[in-house]
């Protein structure tokens, strides 16, 4: 426990569990009776009361009409002011809002409050030499890009009807009904339904119905639900599907021919020159996993080689927020029906931990925020955009929009700084598993 006594102002501090601090401040009673002596005066001045003359109110009428609101007021502004002195005397630096606790001294000369909260952890950061960053290695190969060619000529395939029994990856166009215990039930009925055989699209006994089918064909389907089937209703349950085949269709890939080049929009180079376009594509988002997937890593090092306790006024902040944001992606208004706090709170801890050392990082190395990679970063945003200019002025003229791009880049530069001076070892990793 500390105490530290001024003229106007008696203080002692005690710590608590963890980051805990209880403040205990004592304000000389005459500094309130003072203030409240000059309010009342002031609002005498203008006070208008039944029978007596605007300003000619007597002190003890207005004391008896305003003294306790007065009074109130004038504690709590006492208790705000000495609240703010006290914690730059003591040089406590609280994460959250006090809860004040007014105390009964059993005396007159002074007016006591106990505010408890908690303060920011001091950092000691590990040496940065001292950090292990495992990074992946990936590069784009022809056989990566045979694959992004081969997926797009899928993408482009037509359906050709065919006269003969469908098979594996053939495509079956079907009207079904189907029913439970004899009841037609809900979704159990469809007309001209494509499915593409053999590849998961339907449950493994209607799947199974559609092989060696042919056009015009009726078939029976006996299904079994599996129990873990997303429709609650339907799980585990048995049902019958009355199945007519309007016809079959085979896959037909396309030529990569001069019609295809035209499609992909590849005006002269030839096949050559399509390839260089997806590398390069491909290439680019790999770049910007990469460089996500390094800053991950990196500060990942960071949170493991630096143990701190964080305040938990701020993981609750940083809880409240995560879950905000959830139900707006799932589009729930109703409070009630909010997904538990619970499971964000390991999450925002994660988070509220990484910010404070992000931040001491910042403070301890210096580390400036770089406007050209700032510039560079509404660049990349804006690319996309067919008024790529127009989008760029947006971020700009936006201070929202400007702070986050602004703290991305800087922890961008934390992460390149942890992993220039750290130790880095490389994973080497196909593209294909990487992207996935």
């Amino acid at each position: 426990m500390t105490t530290t006594q001024t003229d106007t102002l008696d203080v002692s501090v005690r710590g608590r569990k963890g980051l805990e601090r209880q403040m205990t401040v004592r304000v000389p009673a005459d500094e309130i009776e003072r203030e409240v002596a000059t309010r009342l005066k002031k609002v005498g001045r203008t006070a208008r009361l039944k029978g007596f003359r605007p300003g000619k109110v007597p002190l003890k009428i207005v004391r008896q009409r305003y003294g306790g609101q007065i009074r109130n007021e004038v504690v709590s502004d006492v208790i705000r002011n000495s609240y703010a002195r006290a914690v730059r005397q003591e040089e406590l630096n609280p994460a959250g809002g006090p809860e004040i606790e007014p105390i009964s001294t059993g005396g007159d000369d002074h007016f006591s409050y106990r505010a408890t909260f908690e303060v920011f952890p001091e950092i000691e950061l590990k040496p940065a030499g001292s950090l292990t960053v495992e990074i992946p290695r990936v590069e784009v190969v022809e056989s990566d890009v045979d694959e992004m060619l081969e997926m797009i000529r899928e993408q482009r395939a037509e359906w050709i009807a065919v006269d003969r029994k469908s098979a594996e990856g053939d495509r079956v166009v079907v009207d079904f009904s189907g029913t439970i215990g004899g009841e037609p039930f809900e979704g159990g009925e469809g007309r001209e339904v494509p499915v593409v055989v053999g590849s998961g699209q339907v449950v493994d006994g209607f799947d199974k119905a559609l092989k060696k089918v042919k056009t015009g064909q009726e078939k029976k389907a006996k299904v079994k639900f599996p129990k873990s089937y997303p429709v609650s209703d339907l799980a585990g349950k048995r049902a019958v599907f009355e199945i007519s085949v309007h016809r079959v269709e085979e896959k037909h890939l396309p030529e990569v021919d001069d019609e295809f080049l035209q499609a992909m929009a590849i005006e002269e180079g030839g096949v050559d020159a399509l390839r260089a376009e997806l590398r390069s594509n491909m290439e680019r988002e790999m770049n910007e996993r990469l460089r996500a997937a390094s800053r991950a890593a990196a500060f990942e090092a960071l949170l493991k080689l630096n143990k701190i306790d964080v305040p938990s006024v701020l993981v609750q902040e940083e809880t409240s927020g995560m879950q905000e944001e959830a139900m707006r992606r799932m589009g729930i208004d109703d409070v009630e029906k909010a997904p538990p706090a619970s499971g964000f709170e390991a999450s925002a801890r994660r988070r509220v931990a990484l910010g404070l050392l992000v931040r001491e990082m910042i403070s301890a190395h210096e580390i400036e925020l770089d406007r050209a990679r700032v510039n560079e970063r509404i660049k990349e945003l804006s690319a996309p955009y067919e008024d790529a200019q127009r989008v760029a002025q947006a971020y700009r003229s936006s201070p929202e929009l400007m702070s986050q791009v602004e703290s991305g880049v800087l922890k961008d530069q934390v992460a390149d700084f942890i992993i220039e001076h750290g130790k880095t070892r490389k994973k080497r990793i196909g593209f294909k598993e990487f992207m996935a």
